[in-house]
């Protein structure tokens, strides 16, 4: 399988945007982006060029990579913002304009998971959804210590305390789960 953007082949983004159901003209931000762009990129690809796809992460470096990466490629609709996603608020994208959020891969670098998952929300439109994907039980020589991953079930009972609505569970990999979810 070759994926565009040169990133892992343990998540294939355009299988899990065709479940999601992103299509031309969509907002999405891929909050945490990670300095590959494997999300991003092709999401901006599918979202077309006459909208914003936002880039965010807290490490100006990530940032610097992944749009210097889709200018190779040829896309140019990333926006990149510099954020602390653990700091409701303090994402600089306007409030309920997005139409999908990732959380993708980063739950299990923080202990901070309600913050991170009000912000996602605070900048979702109504009925907008969130995908969240991370790391599964599997047990592997690579990813995060099993102490570090965040269950699917800790995400569920989190976002029903949030008063999202889970839309879907699946398998997003071998590896990972995916949740989708939607914004009242």
């Amino acid at each position: 399988m070759a994926y565009t953007s040169g990133g892992s082949e343990l998540l294939d983004p355009i299988a899990i945007f065709k479940r999601l159901g992103i299509s031309k003209g969509a907002i999405v931000a891929d909050l945490g982006c990670g300095g590959v762009g494997h999300f991003i990129i092709p999401a901006a690809n599918l979202v077309g060029d006459q909208t914003t796809a936002y880039a965010v992460d807290i490490l100006k470096t990530v940032l610097r990579s992944v749009i210097t990466k889709a200018r190779l490629e040829g896309v140019n609709n990333v926006k990149p913002v510099w954020s602390n996603l653990e700091m409701v608020g303090a994402t600089k994208i306007p409030e309920a304009s997005l139409d999908f959020a990732f959380l993708k891969n980063v739950l299990f670098q923080s202990k901070n998971h309600e913050p991170m998952v009000t912000e996602a929300i605070r900048l979702l439109k109504p009925k907008g959804k969130l995908l969240v994907i991370d790391w599964g039980d599997a047990m592997t020589s690579f990813g995060p210590p099993p102490a570090d991953r965040v269950k699917p079930g800790t995400v569920k009972t989190l976002a029903q305390k949030l008063k999202l609505k889970l839309l879907d569970e699946f398998e997003a990999g071998s590896y990972h789960y995916g949740l989708i979810f939607q914004k009242s």
